[in-house]
């Protein structure tokens, strides 16, 4: 501001509220065992006191709300509201006043004026009021820059600005961990940690998946055909407390038999998070684009499309294995199948498959049993790519609980 605009005595008072919901007013009780010398003295003055909650007076929660009486603190994701008020305190008539405010971030300066149109004039007691909203998306220092230019009688144009400045703060922290399944689908775990000084209901958390993957949320559960959050029914999150949800996202069905293109997707979605604290005051966060690794298939990808969960000993089992070319060439394939010490396969080594495209795949009934009980790996498949003589094996393709018939003995 200038040396010379700062001396300058103005006819206009400028004041800058922030508008916030009150809070519950809180007493602090004094009491005392009845055998001491006030005896039920403050006892009375408590129970009188019109604060205090009847038949409740030593809780420190009363029935009344108390105005702020700071700034308080503002998170990323709420809503800033201030107050802005102009009046004329001089005995003259002011002409073609213009109220501006702005909120200068790290990284811009947004226009939060709700008219920028000049008030033709402002008799003396009067004022001109305006009501300001911003929903804060940076954290880190803000500053309110609130300017007011004016024309006296005498014709001068006079000029003033006032600043206030506040810290934007985090309101939570949101980790997020992926998991790649033996199939195409991702399993997103959402850690969120609330770091705020208050409890927060949480509203609403939600994934909005990428254009190829629709989401199935795993954060109910079903009884009596009713979902229920595994968090509850009053969905609170207390002050440093971290809460985990769940997500499964699979690919499209337009994008599922496309394995080249799912196998380089890295982008998933986006967190959309809601909550509420205090008396209603409402919080929205959305993340960036969550990003994975993705995951290394190589140029063959060997998966199952169907494996029975438990085998009988020494009893054959069907198995349907899913081969895709991950890669950009044309293969011509032939499987060999190796015994292991547990597992045995039914039918013809070195067969020829044929040629398989690019991004193409084919379904392969084969037939296996298992001469060891227990928990048994799948494993011995090799494949042969003849045009490049190269070979791929696959060990520990799934799992399958091998059981007696004859016995009661189980995984």
């Amino acid at each position: 501001m200038d040396v010379n605009q700062a001396k300058q005595e103005h006819l206009l008072a400028l004041k800058v509220m922030r508008l916030t919901k009150p809070t519950l007013f809180t007493n602090l009780p004094v009491t005392c065992e009845d055998r001491d010398l006030p005896a039920d003295l403050f006892g009375q003055l408590m129970r009188q006191d019109p604060s205090t909650i009847k038949g409740a007076e030593t809780l420190m929660l009363g029935e009344m709300l108390t105005l702020p009486q700071n700034f308080g603190n503002i998170f990323l994701g709420e809503t800033f509201s201030s107050y802005i008020s102009v009046h004329n305190d001089s005995s003259q008539v002011v002409k073609d006043i213009l109220v501006k405010a702005d909120l200068q971030t790290s990284s811009q300066r947004l226009n939060l004026s709700a008219s920028n149109s000049a008030v033709a004039e402002l008799k003396p007691e009067c004022c001109i009021d305006d009501v300001i909203h911003h929903e804060v998306k940076e954290i880190g220092t803000h500053i309110l820059v609130c300017a007011v230019s004016y024309t006296t009688q005498q014709g001068e144009k006079l000029y003033f600005r006032k600043f206030f400045k506040f810290q934007v703060l985090k309101p939570l922290d949101v980790k997020t961990k992926f998991y790649n399944a033996e199939t195409d689908e991702v399993f997103l775990e959402a850690q969120i940690q609330n770091i705020t000084t208050s409890p927060m209901f949480m509203e609403k958390v939600s994934l909005e998946p990428s254009m190829m993957y629709n989401v199935t949320e795993l954060n109910t559960v079903t009884q009596a055909d009713k979902g229920e959050s595994t968090f509850g029914k009053m969905s609170y999150l207390q002050p440093m407390d971290t809460r985990q949800y769940l997500y499964c996202l699979k690919p499209k069905p337009e994008y599922a038999e496309k394995a080249g293109i799912i196998k380089g997707v890295t982008v998933i979605g986006k967190l959309d998070i809601v909550w509420k604290t205090n008396l209603g005051e409402r919080g929205r966060l959305q993340t960036s684009q969550l990003q994975r690794m993705a995951p290394g298939y190589g140029d063959i990808r060997l998966s199952l499309d169907l494996i029975p969960d438990t085998v009988n000993l020494e009893e054959p089992f069907d198995i349907i294995c899913k081969i895709t070319n991950c890669s950009e060439r044309t293969m011509d394939l032939v499987l060999e199948m190796c015994n292991t010490s547990s597992i045995h396969w039914c039918g013809i080594s070195g067969r020829q498959l044929g040629k398989l495209s690019p991004g193409a795949f084919l379904s392969l009934p084969l037939t296996v049993l298992s001469s060891v009980q227990g928990l048994q790996s799948i494993s011995g498949l090799r494949l042969t790519d003849t045009f490049l003589k190269r070979t791929y094996e696959y060990d520990d393709i799934a799992q399958v609980c091998v059981v007696c018939p004859f016995t009661s003995n189980e995984c």
